[in-house]
């Protein structure tokens, strides 16, 4: 009898240890960013607000009862190399859902594939204005691309106020040959023309780029009395140390990429006094973003954020998407669709308080309330005094 009750309980063990091994199955998140490069400081940190974000949620019983593990990949700011991660990740590996991507060209190769396999991806930084109506409706009856960052259509409306507000009548605008920075070009134009202002210059510069004495001197002979930049931190720098070195102290206005380390760093003393959009500036203002960095500086070991807004958009990226889980409670990627585009709870990000962030018209998490203005002061970028800083606004 003793024997054949052992063999009744090593038989309930056995039947029920699958189970048990379901409910502990990680939940696969794909983390996908240019670890490596000139775009690296928005891409590592991305990735280093999304571990956060992971190790809290996990630390707090995951989503579902599952902890949650990143599946990253290194795109390396190439679209060909974004696209074939986009594919393995949706065909081969196949994750529950994925968050990243940086450079609007690679975002716009990859994006194709986690709609077709119907995984929601949310864009934790790329701020190209196509990104979200790339499968819009009514053309499409569903998409499955959401975004966390600011539109370029945002950041130019911030950018073509403050030029108004400080009074420069003249501008010369600078803008790299990428997606990214041709996508901000056209859009800028266009907040531009809205408030009767035709740069007198518009001039291009190539990733690597090593010297823009060129397309600045024919700015100055134009009488340029403002730079405007849409490009990511190398280049940057390299336009505000040719400025100087052509003695020519006009200020520089532009993307929310000039508060990347690399180009602060890079530009030195000469990146000082430029000005950029920005959602979430590196200031413990509240406690939820006191906690934030301070955790951020602990784990990473630094005094500075490379990137602080891809940081945090990366961190709140991954309580949305476990949000979004947790109400669907599903790891289907329609269901968990369904449910971000009808968040029921706030979310308390790092950036703002996410309430009911996207509907199946509007897929974009940011609105220009959320923008400040910042300026880089002393090596790092602050918040742009209230009496320099144009009111923002998109008219």
């Amino acid at each position: 009898m003793i024997k054949y009750a052992r063999l009744l309980f090593l038989a309930s063990l056995l039947s029920t240890a699958p189970f048990a091994a379901l409910a502990a199955e990680p939940i696969e998140i794909g983390a996908i960013g240019p670890f490596t490069g000139g775009s690296a400081p928005m891409g590592v940190d991305m990735l280093y607000g999304m571990k956060l974000a992971v190790k809290d949620i996990n630390a707090a019983g995951g989503v579902l009862g599952r902890p949650i593990v990143l599946v990253e990949r290194n795109d390396q700011a190439n679209n060909d190399r974004g696209a074939k991660i986009g594919e393995e990740l949706t065909e081969q590996h196949r994750v529950v859902a994925a968050v990243g991507f940086v450079n609007t060209g690679v975002t716009l190769a990859a994006a194709p594939y986690f709609q077709e396999a119907r995984i929601p991806l949310i864009v934790a930084v790329s701020t190209g204005s196509l990104i979200t109506k790339l499968f819009a409706p009514p053309e499409y009856r569903e998409n499955y691309i959401f975004r966390m960052s600011a539109s370029t259509a945002i950041e130019v409306a911030t950018i073509a106020n403050q030029v108004v507000s400080q009074g420069y009548k003249k501008v010369v605008l600078l803008a790299d040959t990428t997606a990214y920075g041709q996508v901000g070009r056209q859009d800028l134009l266009a907040a531009l023309a809205k408030r009767g202002i035709t740069p007198v210059a518009n001039e291009k510069f190539n990733l690597g780029d090593a010297d823009m004495t060129e397309q600045l001197t024919r700015a100055r002979a134009a009488g340029a009395d403002v730079i405007l930049t849409y490009g990511i931190g190398p280049e940057l720098a390299q336009i505000a140390n040719d400025r100087e070195k052509l003695g020519w102290p006009v200020p520089i206005i532009g993307s929310w990429t000039l508060s990347m380390s690399n180009f602060i760093d890079g530009a030195g003393k000469n990146g000082e006094g430029t000005i950029m959009p920005q959602t979430f500036i590196e200031t413990g203002d509240t406690p939820r973003r006191a906690e934030f960095i301070h955790k951020f500086h602990a784990a990473y070991n630094v005094t500075r954020m490379n990137s602080p807004p891809a940081a945090a958009q990366g961190y709140d990226a991954v309580y949305v998407l476990a949000a979004a889980i947790t109400q669907a409670g599903s790891i289907d990627g329609s269901k968990i669709r369904e449910a971000l585009d009808h968040l029921q709870k706030p979310i308390e990000g790092v950036v703002t308080t996410y309430d009911h962030p996207f509907s199946p018209e509007n897929h974009e998490a940011i609105a220009i309330t959320e923008i400040v203005m910042g300026v880089v002061k002393d090596g790092r970028v602050v918040r742009l005094p209230v009496q320099s800083a144009a009111k923002i606004t998109t008219e």
